[in-house]
């Protein structure tokens, strides 16, 4: 796997229709966006026949039809090349939620690099980084009870320390464990993606690694495929992830130049249609992917559907046609909602009916000024008294 360049695992912007790109572009590999483990825990694996995906689903509020879909990869461009990334701060969740992907991805990677607060929280992210003997316990128990008998390779990406001889001494036990892979991301916790990278310890850690046959990645101020040629040339590093510069252009990937915003623009959002990926997202990758002071930009921004971002950028909107099931389901729906609303006008015309027959149908007071009660003896005539469902029927 030496001389890898990779999609580096980003929340939002990892999504599929990235990571497709990604991979159409020249990817080596593609980390998904940190899936927590009890967000993934319980989810049920659909195999989603409408755009060819493998989706992962749970249900909210509403119940079962009403389910989100917490991880989704697409096996026909993904298949040995997508990495699972796992937020977890407890062996036994991990190797739980873990083995509700491991059959459809790459790899597992365990997320002990993240500074932020939704990755932080729990113990889990850079916080395990202060609690190397539970991190060290997580990737073990993965090796052990999932990367084994799964064939799957268990990974880990982590920050520098302060000091270099403690990131020395982690990545010298993390290698204890098992694992295939140390990515580090060569900034220290604290540090933030305006901090230029720290690589001096970086040759040093790719020799703890190889001295253990794991692989080393670096991570962090990586802008191209040929500036990741370069790094791992002089770092003797395994591979690169490429972050930022991924998620402003994913042609970074490409071996020559980079494509024109435009038209990896136009190629995302016909990605992001074709995998029916969720709006929002679809709007949130376009705000870095389209510079803020084009003309286009505030138009993008104003959108409110996936067809007038099409519009916008003068494309077909070529949406998944739905399932021969979606359309007699719908079908059903209907005309089920139809014979209830049928059903109802038949009991209230006959209500009516019985109301006049008992001699209830007089003047009525309304607003102070008696007015006829109307349109009793139309809906009991209008309306048949049996079953509407024979001019409901939809094809």
């Amino acid at each position: 796997m030496a001389g890898k360049c990779v999609l580096a695992p980003m929340v939002r912007t990892g999504e599929l229709p990235t990571r497709l790109l990604a991979l159409k572009y020249g990817a080596d590999l593609v980390w998904g966006p940190e899936t927590v483990d009890k967000g993934i825990i319980g989810a049920r694996r659909v195999v989603n026949s409408k755009i060819n995906s493998i989706d992962f689903v749970k249900p909210q509020t509403g119940g079962q039809h009403d389910e989100k879909v917490v991880f989704r990869t697409y096996p026909t461009m993904e298949a040995g090349k997508l990495i699972f990334q796992l937020g977890t701060a407890s062996p036994e969740l991990a190797v739980e939620a873990a083995k509700i992907v491991a059959g459809d991805v790459a790899g597992i990677d365990v997320n002990s690099g993240c500074p932020k607060h939704f990755s932080i929280h729990s113990g889990m992210g850079a916080a395990l980084l202060k609690d190397p003997d539970r991190l060290v316990d997580i990737l073990t128990s993965l090796v052990t009870e999932v990367g084994v008998p799964y064939s799957v390779p268990i990974s880990v990406k982590i920050r520098l320390l302060e000091a270099h001889s403690d990131t020395i001494g982690l990545v010298q036990r993390l290698c204890t464990t098992g694992i295939s892979r140390v990515t580090v991301h060569c900034r220290t916790i604290p540090m933030r993606p305006r901090d230029p990278a720290i690589r001096d310890v970086l040759s040093e850690i790719a020799k703890v690694c190889h001295e253990a046959r794991i692989e080393c990645f670096a991570n962090g101020d990586v802008n191209s495929r040929a500036h990741a040629e370069e790094l791992i040339e002089e770092y003797g590093v395994d591979g690169c992830m490429i972050a930022r510069a991924a998620e402003t252009n994913p042609s970074v990937f490409l071996p020559g130049e980079k494509l024109p915003w435009l038209d990896v623009a136009k190629e995302y959002v016909r990605a992001a249609v074709e995998v029916d990926n969720h709006f929002p997202n679809i709007k949130f990758c376009l705000s870095h992917i389209i510079p803020g002071k084009t003309d286009l930009y505030p138009l993008i921004s104003r959108s409110k559907t996936a067809r007038q971002i099409c519009e916008i950028l003068e494309i077909p909107y070529e949406p998944p046609a739905p399932r021969v099931e979606e359309k007699l389901d719908k079908a059903v729906e209907k005309v089920v909602r139809v014979e209830m609303v049928g059903s109802k006008a038949v009991q209230k015309a006959k209500s009516s009916s019985t109301v006049k027959a008992a001699g209830g149908g007089g003047p009525v007071k309304h607003g102070g000024k008696k007015r006829k009660e109307r349109g009793v003896e139309t809906r009991s005539k209008t309306i048949p008294e049996q079953e509407p469902q024979q001019a409901a029927i939809v094809t």
